[in-house]
């Protein structure tokens, strides 16, 4: 039998050399001096060898293990030679089935679909907070307490919004393994209850109409580039989400009749925005700086993308309000919706004799004709 002092003595020849160990298993030593082991064994009347790693990699004892192993096998009528490739060709499926993969599969076939910033948020927050911890895992193994523990960690920073936005994911793409064969099951349907409820927040938004005036006041007198102080005016006027006013396109308008269409990000509709007077005013101003340009509001590096998303944000602390406490530029919609339906639809109803609907701000909001938008900022003025 081998000893690790003889193995480490021995010396390569011309020829390959064995060295037997017993049971079947040598050390083969190559003329260029590696040290491979071998056990060979006979399977249906043949003659077969295995590969079990080199020395020193592979010491005697562990390379002792894997040939009794072999030998269990071979009492149980198992070639090893085929069981190693059945194993090996398991874990290339498993590594191409990780959970990783497949929701980078998952994603791929639906990122055309989405906006570009949702889909940028949502393969961020595997990246960060999914991947480093289950990725890895082949996704029919992954159990509900793995995933669980992500979200716990998730959770543990304070953002638990995003640990329920991580648990809705995680199941999308638990169900898409599912559809397409490579898991049994979702666990993620038993982590219900397991987050505590995320309690829904609220843009921050200016609604009182003397607030109001401040503001755009100070929206006038901003000091900052012409494409940001734009953006700030007609915000408040136009009622639309950050992204389809920041990514808005010249081909979309037709100054003329005073109408802007575009595609909805969040319900996926076209919608089409009448134009105000003052809204035109302020969009034929900006096509003689940025009509060159596909997009409305060109980025500041001129690198073909629109404005940063956290422009307006950046104009409105520059003004010196608070985004996470006074207004943020998401929250032109709310201030919208509030004063038209308490301030100005209840004037107008009283003028014309009859009492308005009180069946939600947005339905009274949308009952309001775009050529009233002016309203607001005459009132708030």
């Amino acid at each position: 039998m081998l000893t690790d002092a003889r193995i480490k003595t021995a010396k390569p020849g011309d020829k390959p050399i064995r060295t037997f160990d017993g049971g079947g298993l040598y050390l083969e030593i190559s003329p260029a001096g590696g040290k491979l082991w071998r056990p060979k064994y006979r399977f249906g009347g043949k003659e077969k060898r295995l590969a079990l790693g080199t020395y020193p990699d592979t010491p005697l004892a562990k390379a002792r293990k894997q040939r009794d192993e072999a030998r269990r096998l071979l009492a149980d009528g198992i070639d090893p030679g085929e069981s190693r490739k059945i194993q090996k060709a398991a874990k290339v499926e498993r590594a191409a089935n990780s959970f990783e993969a497949v929701a980078r599969e998952w994603f791929t076939k639906h990122k055309p679909n989405w906006a570009a910033s949702h889909s940028d948020k949502l393969i961020n927050r595997f990246e960060n907070d999914v991947f480093p911890w289950i990725g890895g895992r082949p996704i029919a193994e992954t159990t509900a307490p793995e995933v669980l523990a992500v979200l716990r960690r998730i959770e543990g920073r304070g953002t638990l919004d995003t640990a329920h936005r991580a648990h809705q994911n995680c199941g999308q793409v638990f169900r898409y393994a599912v559809a397409t064969g490579r898991a049994e099951r979702d666990p993620t349907g038993d982590l219900r209850g397991a987050l505590p409820a995320a309690i829904p927040g609220h843009f921050a938004a200016i609604t009182e109409p003397t607030d109001v005036g401040e503001l755009l006041r100070a929206i006038d007198g901003f000091k900052g580039t012409f494409i940001v102080q734009c953006a700030l005016k007609l915000a408040p006027m136009l009622f639309v989400r950050p992204g389809e006013l920041r990514q808005a396109r010249w081909q979309k308008f037709d100054l003329d009749k005073a109408e802007w269409k575009y595609l909805a990000t969040k319900t996926k509709t076209e919608h089409l925005v009448p134009l105000a007077s003052q809204a035109v005013t302020i969009f034929r101003e900006l096509h003689a700086l940025s009509g060159h340009s596909s997009f409305v509001f060109p980025g500041a590096r001129s690198n073909g993308r629109a404005m940063s998303d956290a422009a307006v944000n950046a104009a409105l602390r520059r003004l010196g309000y608070n985004t996470r406490t006074e207004i943020t530029g998401h929250g032109f919609r709310a201030m919208a919706r509030t004063i038209l339906h308490q301030e100005l639809l209840p004037l107008r109803s009283t003028r014309r004799g009859h009492t308005p609907r009180q069946d939600g701000a947005g339905t009274t909001a949308r009952r309001y004709r775009p050529r009233d938008r002016p309203a607001l900022h005459r009132q708030a003025l």
